[in-house]
């Protein structure tokens, strides 16, 4: 077999992500946050640069102390693609969880590894949701363009709450509109009804951070 010449060595080097600590074991940083095998042989995952090189537990524990107070909820009848990019949209946001409602097992593809960084929480039905909100003193918003939905671009959302998405399709189901304190409608102007689920929440999650996160704190990454 023909050596490999130093520019094909070099193609098969991940681009994404940092190699092995600078300096060798010697120059490791005492820091028990830091994982021997990601400062022994590179870290290539997709974290923000603060976290480089840093354990998993320790990257979730940093992430805890941070969390927003707001929840997000998408219901899950379909097995909907947007689930995965609701996730890592949460995970992006720092929202406190995300909540699955309806079948327990969702396609996780979208979320590129996301789920792990994210609290995931299951119910079975909406009504399961609603309990769970009460008894967390939590006020329970869906989006979605429905008559008499409130514009989402004047409404003043809570700074605790669960922000709830529907299916793709068929967006929220009648059983979340009866357990909702306020439905609120993204502002539209083509001839579609509804926008796709993932950007929606998107939208709705970036909403909540213009009026009650800390913008300086979401640039500092």
């Amino acid at each position: 077999m023909d050596p490999v010449s130093h520019e094909e060595s070099a193609e098969r080097v991940p681009s994404h992500g940092v190699g092995p600590w600078p300096g060798g074991e010697q120059a490791w940083p005492p820091d028990e946050r830091y994982d021997p095998e990601l400062l022994r042989d590179g870290d290539r995952r997709n974290v923000v640069d603060r976290y480089r090189y840093w354990r998993h537990e320790a990257i979730v524990a940093d992430l805890d102390d941070r969390r927003h107070p707001f929840h997000v909820a998408i219901e899950n009848w379909q097995h909907d693609l947007n689930i995965g990019s609701v996730v890592r949209t949460a995970n992006a946001f720092l929202a406190r969880e995300v909540h699955i409602v309806g079948r327990r097992r969702w396609n996780r593809r979208g979320a590129m590894v996301t789920d792990r960084y994210q609290h995931v929480r299951h119910h079975p039905d909406a009504s399961a949701l609603a309990t769970w909100a009460t008894g967390a003193g939590l006020p329970v918003i869906g989006i979605d363009n429905l008559p008499g939905s409130v514009p989402l671009e004047t409404y003043e959302l809570p700074r605790q709450c669960v922000l709830v998405f529907g299916q793709e399709s068929v967006g929220l189901t009648d059983e979340v509109r009866e357990v909702a304190d306020a439905t609120l409608a993204i502002a539209q102007y083509g001839s579609t009804r509804s926008i796709n689920a993932g950007a929606a929440a998107a939208i709705a999650m970036h909403a909540w951070v213009r009026q009650h996160g800390d913008i300086e704190a979401g640039h500092d990454l």
